[in-house]
């Protein structure tokens, strides 16, 4: 099949980061599964980059979901809390929190940069938007999930796994799995699923401005890692679709604490991209 039945009615979820890009199509992907979804972002105009936390309300809106936008840096602790408080008022319910938000342009400009190259400031900007907000995040979702026996979804990368962008990079991508393990450990009397789900690359608004070469193929080059066709790239979708079959597994939780490709998702639950491809490229 190539998307997911409606099968989220009634449930509540929460994307951080959503403004665009990945978190954008999870998002997208879970209003057109049925869910209402809290759409997180400090975008209130657009910037470099196209998006807001209001136009991806306003899209899961059309396509018949019910998208709801809150600006919120999530630096700001006190603007997270304020976040799932609202949550906990407006509907006593939360069943699907993802932990998408990344400081992608910063870490855009240092990719394939020796250590040396990358300075400490680096560090504070990777872990501070990636590492521990969604820590924080999940923080204050956390009695709110395990109420619902709910889904906790970090948005990890292979990085965690092989060299992949900078040593930062893979560094924060190795404790956020890690984040993730923990968080299932210490949830393993509950019936909360906690995952890391590893996107390969993924043709956010940053890679579309890529412009075709004279073949009119789309290259993008990573120092010290090749170069890659981005008509080979998954769309935001295809991360957004996992997500959703993840949400509506009632086996899910034998996936809890360890991190998952969405292609090899995609092979289990037989969901494909918007395009009906299953790509692979990482």
């Amino acid at each position: 099949m190539s998307g997911i039945p409606d099968r989220l009615e009634g449930k509540l979820a929460v994307v951080t980061g959503a403004s665009r890009g990945i978190g954008k199509g999870i998002a997208l992907e879970l209003g057109a599964a049925g869910a209402t979804v809290f759409v997180t972002g400090r975008s209130v105009t657009p910037g470099q980059l196209p998006g807001t936390v209001h136009e991806t309300a306003a899209e899961i809106a059309a396509a018949g979901g019910v998208g709801i936008p809150f600006v919120c840096d999530h630096r700001d602790d006190d603007a997270v809390q304020r976040l799932f408080e609202l949550v906990r008022t407006e509907h006593g319910r939360l069943d699907v929190l993802v932990n998408n938000v990344y400081n992608s342009p910063a870490a855009a400009r240092r990719l394939g940069k020796p250590f040396w190259e990358v300075p400490p400031t680096a560090w504070d900007e990777t872990f501070d938007v990636g590492v521990r907000s969604h820590y924080v995040a999940t923080f204050f979702a956390a009695g709110l999930l395990i109420e619902s026996a709910g889904l906790i979804v970090n948005i990890s990368s292979p990085g965690a796994r092989r060299y992949l962008h900078n040593a930062v990079y893979g560094v924060a991508k190795t404790a956020l799995d890690r984040l993730t393990a923990d968080l299932a450990h210490d949830l393993a009397e509950t019936e909360v699923t906690v995952v890391s789900l590893w996107p390969g690359i993924v043709n956010t608004e940053l890679l579309q401005s890529v412009p075709a070469d004279s073949d009119g193929r789309r290259l993008i080059t990573l120092p010290g890692e090749g170069t890659f066709d981005l008509a080979e790239a998954q769309t935001p979708h295809f991360p957004g679709r996992a997500v959703v079959a993840l949400a509506t597994d009632p086996g899910r939780r034998a996936r809890t604490g360890s991190a998952w490709r969405v292609a090899d998702l995609a092979d289990y639950y037989g969901f494909t991209d918007i395009d009906g491809r299953v790509p692979r490229a990482e």
